[in-house]
């Protein structure tokens, strides 16, 4: 199961990752028929084609189940960026332990968590170190703003769902910070996974001056003073851009109350603050993120040149924390490992 680039790469696609994807528990509802569909077809492959073994990305409502399909027929199971037990529930851990046969952790304290849990694990770094290009700032900039401008880039996340939830937060905040720095220019790059005629349409009726880009999020990334941007991976990649940044996420209601109820332990969301162990960036989860408080939070860091230095430096940081490239190698030699291991035993 997989998108367009694993089909590119070579896998032969049984299910599109697409089609099953969601954010949320509520979000899930409209998804369980696909969601239902897929699953008995991969698990008609463990059955019937019985791979030498099975390799879980991510989706741990989904993999955990698999993964004990898989056990039942002895086919091992490799779980890259495995489910977060340091922050989801943790009697997922029992599970693990049973029907895992190792974790290839990207992030270094998860080893621990998993070798307490009992679960065979290593570190294989983070895989968004395999992807970032290297980007010259003012080569960056180029086209997007003129010498002595502010740029301000707008990410409000790669899903639909996301987009809905965030965009007018954003675009209000953007209006709020104009009213502050009129020379403040926005680029908001659109994920190809979402319509950006409806984003365009978001942005001129904000009349506001903002450039909307067909992707490019690396691009903006690493050209902007500061981004306003939806927690999850991107959080990461801007991390490793050293770029100055707010973070703020929107569930449904439902969604936020079941987290609320699962989540233990974990006092931030964002992963440069979880990598970091502390707040180095500014968090507006649900209710607070609001268009006044993401504004305020932003003119906060334009407006001081020295916490926006200690963020960056501290970001940095956290990249440094990330381990070198070469997890997807590193990953591929562990699987590789585990097949060659099963098949002496």
């Amino acid at each position: 199961m997989g998108g367009a680039r694993m089909a590119a790469a070579g896998v032969r696609l049984v299910q599109r990752a697409e089609r099953v994807t969601v954010v949320g528990g509520t979000e899930a509802v409209g998804r369980l028929p696909a969601l239902w569909t897929a699953f008995r077809a991969l698990r008609r492959q463990l059955q019937y084609k019985r791979p030498d073994v099975l390799v879980l990305i991510d989706f741990p409502e989904f993999n955990l189940r698999l993964a004990r399909e898989a056990r039942r027929r002895g086919v091992p199971v490799v779980y890259f960026v495995a489910p977060q037990l340091w922050a989801w529930r943790r009697g997922r851990t029992r599970a693990m332990a049973r029907d895992v046969t190792r974790v290839l952790a990207i992030f270094p304290f998860e080893v621990g968590l998993y070798q307490e849990a009992g679960v065979p694990v290593e570190f294989v770094g983070h895989p968004v170190l395999d992807v970032l290009p290297t980007l010259d700032r003012d080569r960056a900039r180029s086209g997007l703003v003129t010498e002595g401008e502010t740029l301000v880039g707008l990410l409000p996340g790669s899903r639909g769902a996301e987009v809905r939830r965030h965009l007018p937060v954003l675009l209000r905040a953007a209006m709020r910070i104009v009213g502050r720095r009129p020379g403040t220019r926005f680029a908001v790059p659109v994920a190809s996974t979402i319509d950006v005629a409806g984003v365009e349409t978001a942005v001129r009726a904000s009349g506001l001056p903002i450039e909307v880009l067909r992707g490019e999020a690396y691009r903006v990334m690493a050209a902007a003073d500061l981004l306003l941007v939806a927690s999850g991976t991107a959080t990461l990649e801007a991390a490793c851009y050293g770029t100055p940044m707010v973070v703020l996420y929107r569930l449904s209601s439902v969604s936020h109350a079941l987290a609320r109820l699962l989540v233990r332990g974990v006092s931030h969301i964002s992963l440069p603050n979880i990598v970091a162990g502390r707040e180095i960036v500014p968090e507006l989860i649900q209710g607070r993120a609001t268009p006044d408080a993401v504004a305020r939070a932003a003119l906060r860091l334009l407006e001081d040149d020295v916490a926006r230095a200690a963020q960056r430096a501290a970001l940095l940081e956290v990249r440094t924390r990330l381990g070198e490239a070469g997890a997807g190698l590193r990953a591929a030699r562990a699987v590789l490992r585990e097949r060659d291991g099963a098949a002496g035993r």
